[in-house]
């Protein structure tokens, strides 16, 4: 049986299977264990197949606009899986699609069916909408897929610490109060995406690698600088305030570990700028992962050498 979703995306599924499936963890014996054992069930699953997480954090994706590094984060995807993966806001581009039409190509799609695929083969994955992808706050409480939307999320990390997850918008001053201020930058911040790829072909052909011109006027700002590290004081008083250990967010495309006044501040990043995801390992370890920075410091296969031939002198 098939499904379409939105008239934009294609998912196949079996019925006769998930309706199996549905039968099994909702019954009266198994509801009351069905977390605790799916989640044991993912994470034997995963040794199995050496996978390397217990959980995934990834945010501001950006589905719809040419910024988005859609190829990078299917590479990614493909590489990595877990038990869990939190998509922490504007995973697509609402403001944009509104604003100028659909930029949908083919690996946007992907990366949705990437994401539906490892739902429906038994991750659990949680949805929390940030402010570019808000019309999905109307849908708390409802699974897309298998995907569950959520407003925030508590996460309790192998380490026992207990972790706020939220995109973060909601403690944007600029975002909040002043809409029209925080659309108009969305354009600046759009124009320097556009310019991105032209930079970027003349850099490619004189042997350079990936430049970001938006994270690259970030950093020499002191106004945005300034911003990134009121956001950040900002998001661990929230969670020291409502007794968390940490908080986990993104929003502002910076990624970052940290701690401020005894709280563990962590930024997933972006899939824009800097193509950057938050990883819990095995041990309890939550590490930083720059997908970008892996990619190009890999050696690059060498192309195959033709071997000479020599031809016999007639007569030797």
């Amino acid at each position: 049986m098939a499904a379409r979703l939105s008239g934009h995306f294609h998912l196949e599924y079996s019925v006769p299977v998930a309706a199996h499936y549905r039968r099994i963890w909702r019954a009266p014996t198994f509801t009351s264990l069905s977390h605790g054992l799916r989640s044991l069930r993912l994470n034997l699953a995963a040794e199995d197949k050496g996978l390397l997480y217990r959980t995934i954090f990834l945010s501001d994706i950006h589905l719809g606009t040419r910024g988005c590094r859609a190829d990078l984060l299917l590479d990614f995807l493909r590489d990595h899986d877990a038990g869990t993966i939190y998509l922490v806001g504007d995973i697509f581009d609402g403001w944009a699609l509104s604003r100028r039409g659909w930029h949908w190509p083919q690996t946007h799609n992907d990366v949705v069916q990437a994401l539906l695929n490892k739902a429906h083969n038994g991750t659990r994955i949680i949805y929390i909408p940030g402010n570019h992808d808000e019309v999905m706050r109307n849908y708390l409480g409802t699974h897309f897929g298998g995907i569950e939307v959520m407003k925030t999320a508590d996460f309790i990390g192998l380490n026992g610490k207990r972790y706020l997850v939220t995109h973060g918008d909601q403690f944007d001053a600029v975002v909040m109060n002043a809409r029209w201020l925080a659309h108009l930058g969305d354009r600046a911040y759009d124009f320097m995406i556009w310019m991105n790829p032209k930079i970027n072909r003349i850099r490619s052909l004189i042997g350079r690698r990936y430049w970001s011109l938006s994270k690259w006027a970030k950093q020499q700002v002191k106004t945005a600088v300034n911003f990134i590290g009121q956001y950040e004081d900002v998001l661990a008083d929230e969670a020291h305030r409502d007794g968390y250990d940490g908080v986990i967010c993104g929003h502002i495309h910076h990624a970052n570990i940290c701690t401020i006044k005894g709280i563990t501040y962590i930024n997933t990043g972006d899939w824009v700028e800097s193509c950057t995801a938050i990883v819990e390992h095995p041990t309890g370890e939550i590490a930083l992962i720059d997908w970008e920075e892996k990619i190009a410091a890999a050696p690059r296969p060498q192309p195959r050498r033709k071997k000479s031939k020599t031809l016999a002198k007639a007569g030797s």
